[in-house]
């Protein structure tokens, strides 16, 4: 039996100048098309001189786009050097550019992925502009460096818990105005039960002679020793978190400074109350200005949310042609794993998306409101659980936002017994819809007269 001479034609070529890396800690292997030059895989170490070898070889070999796996945080120096020689870069998802089984090197994962980049077959991740993700920086390591200081404020309270100070029973907050005077003054050297009964706040719940009774223990030298050591370090980190906000309020100055001011004054804000571990300024003004809406009106969105929806999404929400898109890549929305026309798997799936966390949370806080959102909630959590409750209700916020930011949407809350009546006018329609597919016809009870 002879064999076939001709071969099966591949896929067609979209980028025919693209190149595949493939990253690395130590060295990077670089592959581009075997027609355009000698050698056409070559590796290169991971320092900057190289790098700069590596953007000057694919320029000279007229590469305009390469692609690249997400590695780590060791594709960053690669994407920023190719980037400031004008190649354009691709970051795809690891799970969108696997190898082929049996197949696992360096050089054949750069080779594949210069294929499947060639052929059209890769999707670019999101990636902000250079401001956008300056502000993401910043805001990252601040949210890093309170996790650090809450931690400190842990050992406060177990520094104090073997000293027998009961000061978390009697105050709302132990780093709040009355709590940290009080921590303050027994790391000076007070001791007297009344005179730091005495400090405390006017807006304390409690009263004097229940916080003189917490204060009474056994103040040990090594305990209080701990409480210094606690509270020198909470100090040391709220001195880097203001660092960072200064540095925020910088890039957003920046942002905002070629931004018009919006026709429409600012609206007060709904709540007047100070988030926790909220900026040191006020990012209201500077992000009404930035986004032209004032996204804060939305129920479960404060400023700090608004803030990280700038700093992950920027301010451009067109690369997301709809806002299922939007809340696909949020992972927010159900999963479609479907085969053989069966719907295998609904399941939302699992990220580390930060903006998701933070919209979660907030579906939780709406929860316990009287809005539509909040009834929302409320429904879904008694019918399907909280836990996807939660997920529906962080969506919704998701689409509110994408509205808001790509079509200036204002949004107005229509309340919960507005939607609580719409919820009931849905549900009476679909019984008579099925009452006349089996030929019946509903009738409205006659009301009941009160004797």
């Amino acid at each position: 039996m002879s064999k076939r001479s001709e071969r099966p034609t591949g896929l067609p070529v979209i980028h025919e100048r693209a190149a595949g890396i493939d990253v690395g800690s130590r060295f990077h292997v670089v592959a581009v098309a075997p027609d355009l030059c000698e050698e056409p895989v070559q590796t290169f170490q991971a320092f900057t001189g190289d790098l700069e070898r590596m953007a000057k070889w694919l320029t000279s070999v007229g590469i305009a786009t390469v692609a690249m796996e997400s590695t780590g945080v060791y594709w960053m120096p690669v994407y920023e050097v190719l980037e400031s020689h004008g190649i354009d870069v691709i970051v795809a998802n690891a799970r969108d550019a696997r190898s082929v089984p049996g197949r696992k090197s360096d050089v054949n994962d750069a080779q594949w992925l210069q294929r499947l980049h060639a052929c059209g077959l890769l999707r670019a991740s999101f990636r902000p502009g250079q401001d956008i993700a300056a502000l993401r920086v910043y805001l990252r390591l601040r949210e890093r460096l309170t996790d650090f200081a809450a931690s400190h404020i842990m050992h406060m309270q177990k520094a104090m818990t073997l000293m027998n100070l009961q000061l978390q029973h009697v105050v709302s907050d132990v780093t709040g105005a009355t709590g940290m005077k009080i921590i303050r003054a027994i790391v000076g050297g007070e001791r007297d039960p009344a005179i730091l009964a005495a400090m405390r706040d006017i807006r304390c719940k409690a009263d004097n002679e229940k916080v003189c009774a917490a204060l009474v223990g056994n103040y040990r030298s090594e305990h209080v020793f701990a409480l210094t050591q606690a509270l020198k370090l909470y100090d040391f980190y709220q001195a880097r978190i203001a660092e960072c906000d200064s540095e925020v309020e910088r890039v957003l100055a920046m942002l905002s400074a070629d931004k018009s001011a919006p026709a429409e004054p600012l609206k007060k804000p709904r709540h007047r109350t100070i988030q926790p571990n909220a900026m040191s300024f006020d990012t209201r003004p500077v992000l009404y200005q930035i986004t032209g809406v004032d996204l804060t009106q939305i129920h479960g969105v404060g400023p700090y949310l608004a803030l990280r929806m700038v700093a992950e999404c920027g301010t451009d929400l067109s690369r997301w042609p709809t806002a299922k898109h939007f809340t696909s890549w949020l992972t927010l929305s159900p999963g479609c794993k479907i085969s053989g026309g069966k719907v295998l798997s609904s399941r939302t799936r699992k990220t580390s998306n930060r903006l998701s966390a933070h919209l979660r949370l907030a579906a939780v806080t709406i929860g316990r409101t009287s809005t539509a959102l909040g009834a929302f909630y409320r429904r879904l959590s008694a019918r399907v659980g909280k836990a996807k409750a939660v997920t529906a209700t962080a969506r919704k916020i998701a689409v509110l936002l994408y509205n808001a930011m790509r079509f200036g949407m204002n949004y107005q809350d229509p309340g919960a017994d507005s939607y609580e009546r719409k919820y009931r006018e849905r549900v009476v329609k679909q019984l008579h819809r099925r009452a006349a597919e089996f030929g019946f016809t509903l009738q409205q009870a006659p009301a009941m007269g009160v004797s």
